[in-house]
């Protein structure tokens, strides 16, 4: 299938169920896995799930990759948290003080293994996130991920003060921008502010300084969670649409 077209007298179909994985630390999460039917090869990619938890949003976007001929799995990065409903579990994770940086990176890893041993891999493995879940690719990706792309979506706390810094952010994701392995895309509202403009200038500029191949795209009215249409005070579509189609056109390129 190629990615992004439709063809009325094909074939279509895939598998989407929860899968068990045992994270890099030991720990068994459950994670949510598309696939398109048939034996591939397939290119990979590991989503990883935005601030508001492991929820309906991520699993339509995991079949959503799986539509667009890749092999997609979404863990649950809240797992260590408990089980229950998504807003629930996602309360509870903000009281506690956030989720790891370790165990992110750890669950993300374990995944990107996953994903490359499977008979129907063509090898190349991307990682996608938004919100939190932009920064946790890029962190990822940067903490000796054998990957080959990754897709940032307004991922903010990619740039950090020290005072943001503790023991389950002891590093801020710039810092570690010398070990990005591979290409990256970035997309930015301008009325965001978490990352801000601002934010998204020294990022741009780091990346930059170290030689690293990337593109940044910013969009005109559109701020934090502007894919989310399940939100209509942040949805855009505008900025959706050129999004998502920035999007395949740069893991195309970048694995298949």
């Amino acid at each position: 299938m190629t990615s992004g077209t439709t063809n009325t007298g094909a074939y279509e179909g895939m598998l989407a169920e929860t899968v068990p994985v045992r994270s890099a630390d030991g720990t068994w999460i459950n994670t949510y896995h598309a696939r398109p039917l048939g034996p591939g090869p397939f290119p990979s990619v590991v989503l990883f799930h935005h601030r508001p938890g492991w929820d309906e949003w991520y699993r339509e976007a995991t079949r959503r990759f799986a539509y667009h001929g890749y092999a997609a799995i979404c863990p649950d990065l809240y797992a260590r948290f408990g089980q229950g409903d998504p807003d629930d579990v996602a309360a509870r994770v903000r009281a506690e003080g956030d989720v790891a940086d370790a165990d992110v990176v750890a669950d993300g890893l374990a995944c990107v293994e996953l994903l490359r041993a499977a008979p129907t891999s063509n090898g190349r493995v991307g990682l996608f996130g938004t919100c939190s879940g932009g920064r946790h690719a890029y962190l990822a990706a940067c903490h000796g991920g054998d990957v080959d792309a990754v897709v940032d979506c307004w991922g903010g706390r990619i740039v950090m003060d020290d005072d943001d810094l503790n023991d389950r952010y002891p590093v801020a994701p710039i810092d570690l921008t010398s070990d990005l392995p591979c290409p990256l895309l970035g997309l930015f509202g301008n009325e965001d502010r978490a990352p801000s403009p601002e934010e998204v200038d020294e990022h741009e500029r780091v990346l930059a300084d170290h030689g690293k191949a990337y593109e940044f795209h910013r969009y005109d009215g559109a701020g934090h969670g502007f894919f989310y249409y399940d939100r209509p005070a942040a949805y855009h579509a505008e900025a959706a649409v050129d999004g998502w189609g920035r999007i395949w056109e740069f893991l195309d390129r970048t694995l298949r």
